[in-house]
């Protein structure tokens, strides 16, 4: 990154960013997590510090825990899957992004992983074009 960013403006923009995340140590441990209040998938803030499995169902698990051990041998830097998930008070589908990317020092030592996930259902919905201002 270039330049640096007080700890007032990095936390505005880590939850004005338009996606959730959360972040996994090198240990497997979760670290942190964005938009807490308004969350896909939501989690209780006891999760913090404890080990990434009690934050997945467990048809997921297997496959999440696959992803992780494939980036720590360096075999894998990202992982990219969406699912079809009822959302709102209506439970209307709407189609979820969900990515990994693994978090690498300059020498590409694992340091962790991001998931990152958000809602595209609008952004399917975009024909044309719009232009800025419009």
């Amino acid at each position: 990154m270039i330049g640096k960013l007080s700890e007032d403006v990095l936390q505005a923009v880590l939850e004005t960013l338009p996606v959730e995340f959360s972040v996994v140590d090198e240990n497997d441990r979760v670290l942190a997590w964005n938009k807490h209040d308004t969350r896909i998938f939501r989690r209780p803030t006891g999760v913090v510090g404890k080990e990434i499995r009690n934050c997945h169902p467990k048809k997921s698990l297997a496959k999440v825990e696959r992803i992780i051990s494939e980036m720590k041998e360096g075999a894998r830097d990202k992982a990219r899957f969406w699912i079809d998930l009822p959302i709102g008070p209506d439970k209307e589908m709407q189609k979820i992004l969900i990515e990994y990317y693994a978090l690498r020092n300059n020498e590409g030592k694992y340091l962790g992983c991001l998931e990152v996930s958000k809602n595209i259902s609008d952004i399917q919905k975009i024909t044309g074009e719009k232009r800025l201002l419009d």
